[in-house]
């Protein structure tokens, strides 16, 4: 990797936050750890852009409920949904809804790096799609009325 991607890992578990953050930094990755579902939402409209890595079960607002909030607010990151009561109808919710994975707790380093590969590719074919719109605009704003 050649540069430093961005996690920002939502769990209401201190050990989690501590553990996993330092699994992504000694891996490489920038982090930034969020207490709260709700916490992260007041602060993702200006945060920078990265992977999600989104517990489902916590107070206050739990982690497909976050999930289907980042979607109305048109937050397209790509999300990894973490759990330590993994279930069926659960992982289901968060696939439809758009997660790229449901990891359970607790995770192999493997397959959690694994899960954040596929969602840095999706990200960056975001990224190279809206770079190639954005020309495109440009373009047809140069062309003459003719």
């Amino acid at each position: 990797m050649t540069e430093r991607r961005l996690v920002h890992l939502v769990d209401d578990e201190d050990a989690i936050r501590r553990s996993a953050g330092f699994l992504l930094r000694t891996s490489g990755f920038d982090v930034r750890t969020h207490v709260s579902g709700v916490a992260f939402l007041k602060e993702v409209k200006a945060a920078e852009p990265g992977c999600v890595l989104l517990d489902v079960r916590m107070p206050e607002m739990d982690g497909l409920e976050v999930q289907k909030q980042l979607a109305e607010r048109g937050v397209g990151w790509p999300v990894i949904i973490l759990t330590g009561h993994g279930d069926v109808p659960i992982a289901v919710q968060a696939m439809k809804a758009g997660a790229i994975d449901f990891l359970e707790k607790p995770f192999d380093k493997a397959t959690l790096l694994r899960a954040l590969d596929t969602g840095f590719a999706i990200f960056d074919q975001h990224d190279a799609a809206a770079a190639s719109a954005e020309e495109a605009k440009v373009r047809i704003a140069a062309l003459t009325p003719r």
